[in-house]
């Protein structure tokens, strides 16, 4: 049985749960906006979507920060990773806010035991929606940073094998990887 990756290694497992989730979570509140038989349901089910992107976004930048201290530095490697981080950590506040905006839009009535009216429903859903579009270009302009530091800089999580002190491969080494990949 394989060892469990180190925690400096897990960003690229991790970090596609919260774009799948935070991406998918408007096409359920879509649904609820059109079909308002199952509406609660719907909103409900785009508010545990959020939140759980929400925390594993919290995760992502954890082990992205642990990662980002075994990279190998130059000053172009630096300056993006700063911005992949910068732009994370922005992310993290976004999308706490639209997940905490969202949850009293869905949990407030529930609460309150009142529907509020139809249109005034709607209307608030397609505003939020525009704003988490905002959060989702947001989210868009992170996963390119961390996409240039992978195929434009080569910078790669180290899988540790047979333990935390397996050494990164070489400047030299990765730029072999780099050029095979290119040659395929």
């Amino acid at each position: 049985m394989p060892p469990i990756p180190a925690w400096t290694s897990l960003h690229p497992l991790i970090i596609h749960f919260p774009i799948a989730l935070l991406y998918v979570a408007p096409l359920f509140i879509l649904v609820a906006i059109f079909w308002r038989r199952a509406r609660e349901g719907w909103f409900l089910a785009a508010l545990v979507l959020m939140g759980l992107g929400t925390l594993s976004l919290f995760l992502a930048v954890a082990t992205g920060e642990a990662a980002g201290r075994l990279a190998e530095r130059t000053p172009e490697i630096t300056a993006a990773l700063e911005r992949h981080e910068s732009l994370a950590e922005t992310g993290q506040v976004v999308f706490s806010f639209l997940t905490l905006a969202f949850a009293i839009l869905v949990l407030v009535p529930l609460v309150l035991k009142r529907e509020p009216k139809a249109w005034l429903r709607q209307t608030v859903s397609v505003v939020f929606l525009f704003a988490y579009l905002v959060g989702l270009g947001q989210l868009t302009r992170v996963a390119h940073e961390g996409g240039r530091l992978v195929h434009e800089f080569g910078v790669r999580s180290i899988v540790a094998t047979s333990g935390p002190d397996v050494p990164a491969p070489s400047p030299e080494a990765r730029q072999e990887e780099s050029h095979e990949r290119e040659d395929h």
